[in-house]
């Protein structure tokens, strides 16, 4: 039977502290009668804006802030109510590390309370609260949604459904599979409706129930480049940007959520995990995904049914978003027994899992569709009809406003990738063609930059000679809320291949980058089994068990050092290589390189063009001719 949660919500701090500190009237008096609608929260008074602060070991409080509020009320509001020491620790909204003013930000907005040194061992206990009712003071419902007004109408729906299904006694259901902690939500008939992923439950994260734990909220996760606690936006973003539910991403959103079931490491009064587990209700920032009802993923079926046009529309988004996890366990599959779906066939795909697209810099992507059939037939004139109205400016707007926490470095990456698909898909390339320049390749042990990443190390080459590269950061400049290497231990911050460094000073030998596009071409079709070079990277990645590369080498370039405050997360794990960064260029030097970009693009794609007219005249040979 499910607990009492409103008991749970009324506050035992006295009401002094209460008005003192939260403000606001107490709360409503328990429900007599279960309704079939959820009451709605109070709303704050004029002025007010409610917030959901998260320490960096999950606990979560919901407070009103008003004008005269800063960062060091808020700290002492939190310390007051979870007794957690807020001592040489910082507030950040996404980048930026609030100070005194708090105006810009917007209601039911979720900000992190994070310690400034993180020189500390990884075994670092959780901070607990002292009762067992702590994640209550904040008045908050059940469940609250965080913003994101385009994706309110429908989700908010499902949300009226599973909060009247938990106050009828409807519990969640933990999900076994996966790495982080998850959770099927479901209505009052008891059927699952929703998909739940706490942040603090991702792989590595304090509260994970699955054993991978060892790390902080906003530092590095299982991709170097996308930081534990932040795969739940990365959810709603990939949602927000399938427009006209193009590709099929189910809805989503986040959330504040409050419920008994989900997973606490760190017990309440140092009891043990297994005796409070059952009894602690606690709070949790969370995506909130409606559930797709299908018949099995794309692993346990053929694809040579797939829709072209649905294996495509995939394709684009991965792409647009630079996914770095399209396997096929995340490809959801429904048959149509009887009837037809969207392109006229059987079965219809639905695309889920994208808390690893968007990193905070360009890696190695994983798009399981490269080796599927569909995605070598041309793209139709629809589908590049949709690729030439994207406007990447326009997404990150719309980003900004209805994800104001996202990262800047993740928007550069959108805005990049958004542009090479356009390029590429107005020059002729097919899906596959496209995700094989964003892959990397295996050769020896050592691996090698894209070809997309080809061409951004040489714009950032052209624009070290635009503008001479200064390694010195003015304080107040660029200052973005990062963490420092020393958190895990020392190693290097440049590429691995010193004849791959674009950012490199003049003078070395430098050998243009671009003349990879060409000669990999010729590589690949005189390849005796007929493999593209991508297929076999991705046949090593699966049966190599994990390779080790070479040490990075210490000499960088002239544009090789950055200040150790403003390192990204992409620059905190040696697990995976980068070739160039995207992070530590100011706004105009990022213009400048985007420009830059698009003229080295659109060359390389002609040269491909032309390597590839070439080679096909070469295979036709002349045995027409007499």
């Amino acid at each position: 039977m499910s607990p009492n949660l409103e008991s749970h919500i009324k506050s035992q701090v006295p009401a002094l502290l209460l008005r003192r500190f939260f403000g606001g009237a107490g709360r409503r008096d328990e429900a007599k009668h279960l309704q079939q609608r959820p009451p709605v929260p109070p709303l704050p008074p004029a002025g007010r804006r409610r917030v959901f602060v998260q320490t960096e070991t999950g606990c979560v409080l919901g407070m009103d802030l008003d004008r005269s509020d800063n960062a060091h009320t808020v700290k002492r509001r939190l310390q007051l109510a979870l007794n957690v020491p807020t001592g040489e620790t910082s507030l950040t909204f996404g980048d930026r590390v609030l100070e005194n003013d708090l105006s810009f930000i917007r209601p039911d907005s979720p900000l992190l309370l994070t310690r400034n040194s993180i020189n500390r061992s990884c075994s670092t206990p959780c901070l607990c609260p002292v009762s067992k009712d702590f994640e209550h003071k904040d008045r908050s419902g059940l469940v609250e949604m965080l913003g994101c007004s385009i994706s309110c109408a429908r989700v908010k729906r499902l949300v009226d459904d599973v909060v009247t299904a938990i106050r009828s006694g409807v519990d969640p259901v933990p999900i076994g599979s996966g790495l982080g902690g998850s959770y099927y939500f479901r209505n009052i008939s008891g059927d699952r409706v929703a998909i739940v992923k706490p942040t603090d439950e991702e792989p590595f994260a304090p509260n994970n129930p699955k054993g991978f734990v060892g790390r902080a909220l906003g530092q590095p996760g299982l991709k170097k480049s996308v930081r534990v606690g932040e795969t739940g936006f990365r959810e709603v973003a990939a949602y927000l940007l399938d427009h006209d539910n193009f590709a099929n991403v189910p809805p989503t959103a986040l959330v504040k959520i409050t419920h008994s079931i989900f997973h606490i490491n760190c017990p309440v009064n140092g009891g043990s995990p297994a005796h409070d587990q059952k009894q602690q209700v606690s709070s949790k920032i969370a995506s909130f995904q409606q559930f797709i009802a299908h018949d099995f993923d794309a692993s346990d079926h053929g694809t040579s049914s797939f829709p072209v046009a649905a294996v495509h529309r995939i394709g684009i988004l991965d792409i647009r978003i630079f996914n770095t996890d399209r396997h096929a366990g995340n490809v959801l599959v429904r048959k149509l027994d009887g009837g037809t779906g969207r392109f006229g066939c059987q079965t219809e795909l639905f695309p889920i899992d994208h808390g690893l697209c968007l990193p905070e810099n360009l890696e190695d992507p994983y798009f399981e569709w490269i080796h599927w059939a569909q995605s070598s037939i041309p793209f139709s004139e629809e589908e590049l009809e949709y690729i030439k109205n994207l406007d990447p400016m326009r997404d990150v707007a719309m980003l900004r406003r209805e994800l104001p926490i996202i990262r800047e470095a993740c928007l550069r990456v959108l805005v990049l990738c958004t542009i090479f698909l356009k390029e590429a898909a107005a020059s002729g390339l097919c899906l596959a063609e496209i995700g094989e320049m964003m892959t990397r390749e295996f050769r020896g042990l050592e691996e090698e930059p894209s070809k997309l990443e080809v061409v951004c190390m040489e714009a950032r080459r052209k624009l070290a000679e635009w503008e001479p590269y200064s390694p010195v950061i003015e304080q107040g400049e660029d200052m973005d809320f990062q963490f420092s290497l020393d958190m895990l231990g020392e190693y290097n911050d440049v590429i691995r291949s010193p004849r791959f460094n674009g950012l490199g000073a003049k003078g070395n030998g430098f050998r243009n980058p671009l003349s990879k596009l060409v000669e990999s071409i010729d590589e690949d079709n005189d390849d005796d089994d007929g493999r593209s070079e991508s297929s076999k990277r991705s046949s090593e990645r699966v049966h190599s068990g994990g390779l080790k590369f070479p040490s990075a080498d210490k000499s960088s370039g002239s544009n090789g050092s950055v200040h150790a405050l403003n390192r990204s997360a992409d620059e905190q794990l040696p697990s995976s290589v980068y070739f160039v960064r995207l992070s530590d260029m100011n706004a105009e030097e990022w213009n400048i390189f985007l420009e830059k970009f698009q003229e080295l693009l659109k060359e390389a794609l002609q040269e491909r063009a032309a390597a590839a007219g070439q080679r096909m005249k070469q295979r036709l040979g002349t045995s027409c001719k007499f």
